[in-house]
């Protein structure tokens, strides 16, 4: 056995075995130090090697699920050896002779299909880079759902797709994979080096062939060497991870760049769109939004916010479907409802296809499609054209559904081997089969009493024992009967006791064997059944992920109408200018979060309108006054605009934005030796760089993570050339204040302030973003905010109020700052202000007693009051 072992794990080196042994799959050497380690399980010892005791643990084969998931979720690959044949088999070879083994499968990040290694509501992606001469592109997969596409990449582009798509896994030529160690690993997807052969396009391309089995790939489109080898690579990794049994893949969809916003990995890491800053979905944007009922729907509208269009014919259609079920709320609710009961059919017939599905996944075809005609005929009305072309896909089941309906119970077992799934009526043979494994005793008393009537014996019996199975036994004095013509041609005789003679017929012989045999027998029917059906699925396939499609899209669709009606979210203007006009915008994650503590969210406007000149609002204001809510949330309504959602804002005119760039907050990168200030520069490099006159660029405090003036030129610098050179419509935020000369100077840059209200020493953030120039920063007062000792904020004003000094002064100075404030004085803490006593107004509401108040003794205190205010 443990040559065997060997053997096998000699062949996936690089992966954990999983070994079946009976019912657990068992790991030695290694592998059992590693996974008992990761799995937090007990490890044992078994037999010896070279003379060391060989380590050991295992997990149970019908909970091996869950410790996959562990694995995958720690960076493990796993393969998986299950036995090939009965140890009945392999005995009849010798009793040393070894159960045939080898490995089923090897699961890896981007290969899972098992639901409860998958989360329901993201897809799942597979990706594949590849290089042939000068061209590049990038290839995905999910195999849970069948989905193809392909995009011309080059390497300058990779780091920004990874971080669109989010894949669980890149497939590399093992060539380049020094070169794309840090951009995958940037992504957090696992990088799996293939050989170059695996990347060949012309293997790729019959690869391809194949799998369709088409003669050529033109009738999926065009697509360039590098594209087919991307494919190709995708291909010959699932041949290796699934052993040759491949999963449903849709013909491949060629995507072009220019088809969506260009997102940098920065600014979706800063925007927070599908995963907030501390990693999870909490706080995203995704999570503030997502009133999807189906799985497929929220993964539509993840690939939506990743990706948003710039169609500008798709984006109108997309928008129109949602303000018609907008206004028509009563529609938008049914089908919801109707769609709340349908399964994801995707991945139900993705299971399929690989052979790890069940009935259950055969009841989720019949329910999606059930559910499919429900929405079908609800939108049979006038309706808008997107709408029209979904209910054509929807239609055309009625066959399958009924059929399907007949042949299954509405409530299957998980598991084939289970049994039980198949309806009672739909196959005669599997009702007899089941009739005699459950009624077999009364199908024995039918016999008896028709023995009874042929033979004319009322005392004969049908009996049974574990030596002669089931016999017909009557009296010694009637037994002369039975043995005489023409009863002794039924009647055969098997034995004879003191008292009692017993007999068989062919009839009950057979029957015997069909009682004993009825369990198996009716299992092996239901399996027989149960191949049918996935057979008649799986030829149904492409008009099933098609109606799939069509579910999802309706699904975001009416999510997007509820959550515009909800929160009152208005249709924006998408067009071909260059406007951005945003009348009372609103960041739609703040407001969530305010509206669960019941505070009002402050709507601001933002007009960049420059008509052909750039359109640059420079915004200073103090920390926290919310600078950066007011950057992120007129990004975001661009975003959702494009992605073909109602956006939160009273109007939105946005032309069509080509780029979404953001550089906002504040964070190093130690494992690659960048401070907090190297990143910041590296981003904005990235933004000046890139930007066109199309894009919407964000940014935020540029220049503070170095010496004040430094950081004022760098800042000075970076908008000139998005005024002069990138030409992009721009928000700048910046605590210099000496640069708001620059909007005199800069014909597309204007002058925008967060505005605050002094009152008795306190600071009270308005949250209004007005026209003009902030005055001060108040950095001191957000500093006693915050909560710094007295005695540092009190010290802080000191110096603060002598470089103001100094500054008026200028050069006229005979000494230094340092002179004036030495480094190590403190100043004394100010002694606290004394408590005001209580004023005539409180008194007088002290004194009041409401319960004990009639209505018109109340409104009389009410005046006394108003008149103290007016004293």
């Amino acid at each position: 056995m443990m040559a065997q072992y060997l053997e096998i794990k000699g062949r996936y080196a690089d992966a954990l075995l999983f070994y079946r042994m009976g019912d657990f799959y068992e790991m030695f050497f290694d592998d059992a130090e590693a996974a008992a380690s990761a799995l937090d399980i007990a490890l044992t010892k078994r037999g010896q090697h070279l003379g060391q005791d060989i380590p050991m643990c295992g997990v149970p084969v019908h909970a091996a699920e869950g410790y996959l998931l562990t694995l995958i979720r720690k960076g493990f690959r796993v393969a998986i050896a299950e036995q090939m044949e009965d140890p009945a088999e392999a005995k009849k070879r010798g009793s040393k002779s070894v159960v045939a083994r080898d490995v089923v499968r090897l699961v890896t990040p981007g290969t899972l299909t098992e639901e409860s290694l998958l989360e329901a509501r993201r897809h799942n992606f597979l990706a594949a880079w590849a290089e042939v001469r000068d061209e590049a592109a990038l290839s995905w997969a999910d195999i849970s759902t069948g989905e193809v596409r392909v995009i011309p990449c080059p390497i300058a582009r990779l780091g920004p797709e990874l971080a669109r798509l989010a894949p669980r896994e890149v497939v590399v030529s093992e060539t380049k994979e020094a070169d794309l160690a840090g951009i995958v690993s940037d992504s957090g997807a696992a990088m799996t080096p293939l050989s170059r052969a695996s990347f060949d396009s012309a293997g790729a391309e019959k690869r391809l062939c194949a799998l369709y089995d088409v003669a050529s790939l033109d009738a999926f489109g065009s697509f360039g060497r590098a594209e087919i080898s991307a494919l190709g690579a995708i291909v010959e990794y699932l041949e290796l991870t699934q052993r040759g049994k491949l999963p449903l893949l849709r013909p491949p969809v060629r995507e072009l760049p220019g088809g969506s916003v260009q997102i940098d990995a920065s600014t979706r890491r800063n925007l927070e769109i599908t995963q907030s800053l501390s990693g999870g979905r909490d706080g995203s944007l995704i999570a503030a939004i997502d009133r999807t009922v189906t799985a497929a729907g929220a993964r539509l509208l993840e690939r939506r916010l990743s990706a948003p269009s710039r169609d500008l014919t798709e984006i109108r259609a997309r928008l129109d479907a949602v303000r018609f079920l907008t206004e028509e709320s009563r529609l938008c609710a049914s089908l919801r409802d109707d769609l709340r009961k349908a399964p994801d059919m995707d991945r139900a017939l993705s299971r399929l296809a690989l052979d790890r599905g069940g009935p259950r996944d055969l009841v989720a075809i019949r329910s999606g499609l059930a559910e499919a005609g429900s929405v079908a005929r609800r939108l049979s009305g006038e309706v808008p054209a997107r709408f029209t072309e979904a209910a054509r896909a929807l239609t055309g089941h009625d066959d399958l559904v009924a059929y399907f309906g007949a042949a299954l119970v509405p409530d299957p077992p998980l598991l084939v081997r289970d049994g039980g799934f198949i309806a009672a009526g739909h196959n005669a043979e599997l009702d007899e089969a089941r009739q005699l494994r459950d009624e077999g005793r009364g199908v024995i008393a039918r016999m008896q009493a028709d023995y009874v009537e042929q033979t004319g014996i009322q005392s004969l019996k049908i009996k049974h024992n574990n030596v002669l199975g089931y016999f017909i036994e009557t009296t010694a004095a009637h037994a002369e009967k039975m043995l005489s013509a023409p009863l002794n041609e039924v009647f055969i005789h098997r034995q004879t006791t003191a008292n009692q003679v017993r007999f068989t017929t062919v009839p009950l012989s057979e029957m015997e064997t069909r009682i004993l045999n009825a369990g198996n027998l009716a299992l092996e029917i239901e399996k027989r059944l149960y191949d049918g059906l996935k057979a008649m699925i799986l030829d149904a396939s492409t008009l099933i992920s098609d109606a799939a499609r069509a579910l999802a899209e309706i699904d975001l669709t009416a999510a997007f109408a509820d959550l515009a009606r909800g929160e009152d979210w208005s249709e924006p203007q998408v067009d071909d200018s260059r406007a951005f006009v945003i009348d009372g915008g609103r960041h739609p994650v703040v407001e969530r979060a305010l509206t669960r503590t019941g505070e009002p969210f402050i709507a601001n406007d933002c007009h960049l309108t420059g008509g052909d000149t750039p359109a640059i609002w420079l915004l200073t204001g103090p920390n926290m006054a919310g600078k950066s809510t007011f950057l992120r949330q007129n990004a975001l309504i661009a975003l959702l605009a494009q992605a073909g959602s109602f956006v939160p804002a009273r109007r939105a005119h946005i032309g069509l934005v080509s780029q979404l760039f953001s550089r906002v907050g504040a964070a190093d990168d130690l494992a690659r030796g960048r401070s907090t200030f190297m990143v910041e520069m590296v981003e904005t490099a990235a933004i000046l760089n890139q930007a066109d006159d199309r894009a919407l660029v964000i940014l935020d405090e540029i220049g503070r993570g170095t010496a004040t003036y430094d950081g004022l030129s760098i800042a000075w610098a970076t908008l000139e050339h998005l005024h002069d050179v990138n030409r992009a419509r721009a928000l700048f935020a910046t605590h210099y204040h000496e640069m708001t000369a620059l909007a005199a100077k800069l014909g597309g840059v204007e002058n925008a302030t967060v505005a605050v209200k002094e009152w008795e020493g306190e600071v009270i953030f308005l949250h209004e973003v007005r026209k003009g120039a902030a005055d001060r920063s108040y950095g001191v007062q957000v500093a006693r905010l915050a909560g710094l000792p007295a005695a540092v904020v009190e010290r802080a004003k000191v110096v603060l109020e002598a470089l103001e000094k100094g500054e008026r002064e200028g050069g006229t100075r005979k000494h230094t700052l340092i002179d004036d404030l030495p480094l190590f004085s403190v100043a004394p803490v100010a002694p606290p202000r004394a408590e005001k006593g209580p004023s005539e107004l409180e008194d007088r509401l002290a004194a009041l007693h409401p319960d004990e108040m009639t209505p018109l003794e109340a409104l009389a205190a009410l005046y006394d009051l108003r008149g103290c205010l007016t004293k």
